[in-house]
């Protein structure tokens, strides 16, 4: 929808510049753009698709968000799950699109509407009004224990560079997290900014889920920050042997790697990694 970044003026005040030791000057910057979203699900049929989530975005790949999140969640398998999607016009004035509606397909059960599981979310935290660590322990359909992905560690301390420079709009704003998705030859095959991480993480998921490309086995996940379990989970949901991140990973993130039998590398930068589970397929 193009609105990923907006204007603003601001007061800028550089205390090393100027005959005085600091500088005052008014100037317009660019801000990342945070919008709600809202995914609405249901069977077809003339009547209005309940709403399921809400969710804090960067406006663009809409689509490929509200996808991604109902796959992540369990609430659907492949994109044959899936009869329509579309963006809708909300009731703000003027119309902002800030609505995702999603037809299932025959056959698909819609998603229950529990008031334990909360499905707001912020742009830092998805699972934050969940109920308990229970309730968000979707399990996978993918064996990724199994998946024979080797990579590496001078490939892997390569691909931070790659990631920022893809990242488009966080050289104008230096507010967006970034999820790419890459080969085991390093190639970068898609990449998602967002001003959450775990909605970055999800459009990448959804483009795969419509592209027919699950499980995405032979192929890792890098984020931009750190690794969180919400994390973890979703690749494990798309079948991603091995998720790396710049920053730290947590226990719950570890644990849940450990589990599934993917690789979980943390504070990838420069030339230097913590491989925390899987070091198997980390060589070199």
């Amino acid at each position: 929808m193009g609105r990923a970044t907006d204007r603003r003026g601001v007061l800028r005040i550089d205390l090393d510049a100027g005959a005085d030791g600091r500088a005052r000057l008014r100037r317009q910057d660019t801000l990342v753009v945070e919008e709600p979203l809202e995914i609405r699900v249901g069977a077809a049929g003339p009547g209005r698709r309940r709403p399921l989530a809400v969710t804090m975005r960067t406006p663009g790949d809409d689509l490929d968000l509200a996808i991604g999140f109902l796959l992540t969640e369990g609430l659907v398998r492949s994109a044959d799950d899936v009869r329509t999607a579309q963006l809708c016009a909300g009731a703000e004035t003027p119309n902002t699109y800030n609505v995702v509606d999603v037809v299932l397909a025959p056959g698909v059960p819609e998603p229950a509407t529990d008031p334990a599981r909360n499905f707001y979310t912020t742009s830092s935290c998805g699972v934050c009004g969940k109920a308990s660590i229970d309730s968000v322990r979707t399990r996978s359909r993918f064996a990724v224990n199994e998946d024979p992905l080797a990579v590496s560690a001078e490939l892997l301390a390569a691909l931070p560079d790659r990631l920022r420079a893809a990242q488009r709009t966080f050289e104008r704003t230096g507010g967006l997290h970034a999820a790419g998705l890459f080969t085991a030859d390093g190639e970068l095959v898609v990449l998602r900014e967002d001003v959450g991480r775990h909605n970055a993480v999800d459009k990448v998921v959804g483009w795969a889920v419509r592209e027919g490309r699950l499980p995405l086995t032979g192929h890792l996940l890098l984020v931009s920050g750190r690794a969180s379990f919400e994390l973890t989970q979703k690749a494990w949901m798309a079948g991603v042997p091995l998720l790396a991140a710049v920053s730290a990973p947590s226990t719950l993130a570890a644990d849940l790697a450990e589990e599934a039998g993917m690789t979980l590398v943390g504070f990838l930068r420069g030339g230097t990694m913590n491989v925390y589970t899987g070091a198997q397929r980390v060589t070199g």
